[in-house]
């Protein structure tokens, strides 16, 4: 009977090491000095979004993947509603905000898997300075940087083990093209 308790307490450990690695990656410094992605609350929240749909895009190649992508969609909002709230955020409008976002995540994660699937190339820096830099215009080295970046990480993540991978021990590239250590 107990066994059934530790698999769910391990299943939220991964959850929360897988989020808490994507997140960490989502705010390394060269995005925002090296990229020029805006050091906002809005660039901040494309970047992890970006890092959500690459992780999620890889956990499609695992048999049943939905509800583990959904627990991973959830750990992530549980965690956007408490940083509302801390950022000062009323009850009341934290729901509404929280919906903005989900919505926000959804529309981007489309656009993003779209322009991929396709091998479009264009379309996926169009879908980058539109849902990263958002209304700050990215060069076309910074453009081209980060286009390379999301395919290196599609790379790396493919070749990550599902238990590595649900325990955050990911080796994701820089946004230069070099590999760092596993997280």
């Amino acid at each position: 009977m107990f066994a059934v308790f530790r698999r769910r307490a391990q299943a939220r450990q991964n959850l929360a090491a897988l989020y808490a690695a994507l997140a960490s990656q989502a705010r390394a410094p060269a995005f925002y000095a090296e990229l020029g992605v805006p050091d906002t609350v809005d660039g901040r929240f494309d970047l992890l979004v970006l890092h959500a749909w690459l992780v999620m895009q890889r956990l499609d190649a695992e048999p049943e993947s939905g509800p583990l992508k959904q627990d991973l969609f959830d750990t992530m909002f549980d965690h956007l509603d408490l940083t509302v709230r801390e950022m000062g955020a009323q009850d009341l409008g934290v729901g509404r905000r929280i919906k903005r976002m989900a919505e926000g995540f959804q529309g981007r994660a489309s656009a993003f898997r779209e322009a991929w699937l396709a091998g479009d190339e264009a379309g996926l820096r169009e879908a980058l300075q539109r849902n990263v830099f958002g209304k700050a215009t990215a060069t076309p080295e910074a453009l081209a940087a980060l286009s390379r970046y999301v395919g290196q990480t599609v790379e790396c993540l493919k070749k990550a083990d599902r238990p590595a991978l649900l325990a955050g021990r990911i080796a994701w590239p820089a946004p230069g093209g070099t590999h760092e250590s596993p997280a």
